[in-house]
C-alpha cells in the first residue's frame, strides 16, 4: 500500500489518511467539504457538495486516478432532503456514473452537510 498525501485536500482530522493506492486502485477516505487551506465549510448543500467533490478529485489525482476512473462512491448526507441538490453537483463531477451508495446520517464531522468517499482505477 502507498499512502496518498496532498495539500490540495484537507488533512485527516483523526487517526486515518487521505487515501491509499493498493492493487491498482485508489481508495479515498471520506472527504468533507472543508477548504484545504482554511478548513472552513461553505454555506449550503450545493457549495458543500462542490467542495467535497473537489477534495475527492484532489486525493484521486494525487494517487494517480481521476473522477472519471471512479468505480464506486459512498455518499453521506446529513439531510436526505438535500438529495436532489447534491445529485445535481455530483453528476457534473462523476460523469461516468459509478456505482454508488448514498445514505442519510445523523451528524457528520464539523456539522458538514455531506461527505464523499471513492474507489477508483489508476489512470
Amino acid at each position: 500500500m502507498k499512502e496518498i498525501k496532498t495539500n490540495d485536500a484537507p488533512g485527516a482530522i483523526g487517526p486515518y489518511v487521505q487515501g491509499y493506492v493498493a492493487g491498482g486502485l485508489v481508495y479515498t477516505s471520506g472527504q468533507l467539504p472543508a477548504d484545504p487551506v482554511t478548513g472552513a465549510l461553505p454555506e449550503g448543500i450545493a457549495a458543500q457538495a462542490e467542495q467535497s467533490c473537489k477534495n475527492v478529485a484532489a486525493v484521486l489525482l494525487a494517487g494517480g486516478a481521476a473522477p472519471e476512473t471512479v468505480i464506486k462512491t459512498t455518499c453521506f448526507l446529513s439531510d436526505m432532503n438535500d438529495f436532489a441538490a447534491f445529485n445535481e453537483v455530483y453528476a457534473r463531477w462523476f460523469v461516468n456514473k459509478p456505482a454508488r451508495s448514498c445514505v442519510a446520517v445523523k451528524t457528520l464531522p464539523k456539522n458538514a452537510l455531506c461527505e464523499i468517499e471513492a474507489v477508483a482505477e489508476l489512470k
